[in-house]
């Protein structure tokens, strides 16, 4: 860490700051995500919504499998003809429902992204004001750093205050 705050300084990124004067903050914003009580409230409903989808797959698939049953006991008595058409019949409701479930979970998931998003950008938002009220030299995403004391993560004080905000 030391290594890339004396590099930012060698190159002018961190501008006349001197090594003193630095204030360093870190934040995990997954953990932010996932511990705000809006996330919790959208994983909440996430779940709520993934276990409706799997009743209503176990539905389909029981469905599926009674439709088989009965075109594997009828097979032997049915002319070839309406047999190859009840298959195809059959193939395709699988189809239909391979897709149907796929779609599904993919609405889920978009809607758990734009969730996490919505609430990304809410800290990413009090981080700044939080970054400049308390002078801080740079606030980085502690995912991306190797190292860094535990004093410096202040991902639990920006909980706080977006729950704060968000009440």
């Amino acid at each position: 860490m030391a290594v890339a705050i004396g590099i930012l300084i060698a190159l002018g990124w961190l501008g006349s700051v001197s090594a003193s004067s630095l204030k360093i903050g870190f934040v995990d914003i997954q953990k932010a995500v996932n511990e705000c009580n809006a996330g919790k409230e959208a994983k909440k409903a996430i779940v709520k919504e993934m276990d409706k989808l799997q009743r209503q797959f176990a539905d389909k698939q029981k469905e599926l499998q009674t439709m088989k049953e009965s075109l594997d006991k009828q097979a032997p008595m049915l002319n070839p003809d309406v047999r190859a058409t009840k298959e195809k019949d059959f193939q395709n409701k699988v189809r239909e429902f391979q897709r149907w479930q796929e779609d599904s979970q993919n609405e889920v998931n978009q809607k758990r992204m734009e969730m996490e998003q919505n609430i990304s950008i809410g800290l990413m938002k009090i981080i700044q004001k939080l970054g400049e009220d308390e002078g801080y030299t740079v606030i980085m995403e502690l995912r991306s750093v190797l190292f860094a004391t535990k004093t410096v993560d202040i991902t639990d004080r920006v909980i706080k205050i977006y729950d704060t905000q968000k009440k």
